[in-house]
């Protein structure tokens, strides 16, 4: 049986970005500081845990002040200057299951977007910037009123969480 053609859902993504005066090491500080600085193996969580009252206990023993745990994150930096560019670039994917449910229970696609990703980098005269893609952008493609309340609260969230790493000290 041959596959049938793919449905096409076109959107916009709206990236936002947030200078700092902060350096590029200082950013990334504060923003370990709030989602920590290991990588919350969730998977591994999702295993040992049976119920989601279990599971929901454990993970948020790991969340952070601004609701958001570390899940990866790559050294761009550490690569890129092969190719001649020499600025730091790290790129965070941070997130939370327990906020991310409160949109995958009105579409599963919005999985597609969470947990979120940042990118840092470093910027001229000792600056950096945060730079992510709204995720109500990214996730509500269609009418879905639900999923657009729950993933704009996630955008809220990601915002303070980005203005509050990024501010001057």
């Amino acid at each position: 049986m041959p596959a049938s053609d793919p449905l096409e859902i076109p959107f916009l993504g709206v990236r936002l970005r947030f200078d700092s005066t902060k350096r590029f090491d200082d950013l990334v500080d504060a923003l370990l500081a709030d989602v920590s600085d290991k990588p919350v193996p969730i998977d591994d969580i999702a295993a040992r845990f049976d119920t989601w009252e279990s599971y929901e206990h454990e993970v948020q023993s790991h969340v952070g002040p601004s609701g958001f745990m570390l899940f990866a994150l790559w050294n761009h930096g550490g690569w890129i200057k092969k190719a001649g560019l020499g600025r730091k670039v790290l790129r965070i994917v941070i997130g939370n299951p327990l906020i991310a449910i409160t949109m995958l229970r009105h579409d599963v696609t919005a999985g597609l977007f969470a947990p979120v990703e940042l990118l840092l980098t470093e910027e001229q005269h000792g600056r950096s910037a945060l730079t992510y893609i709204r995720p109500s952008s990214l996730m509500v493609v269609e009418p879905n009123r639900p999923l657009r309340t729950a993933a704009m609260e996630l955008d809220a969230k990601l915002a303070t969480l980005a203005a509050k790493v990024t501010a001057a000290d």
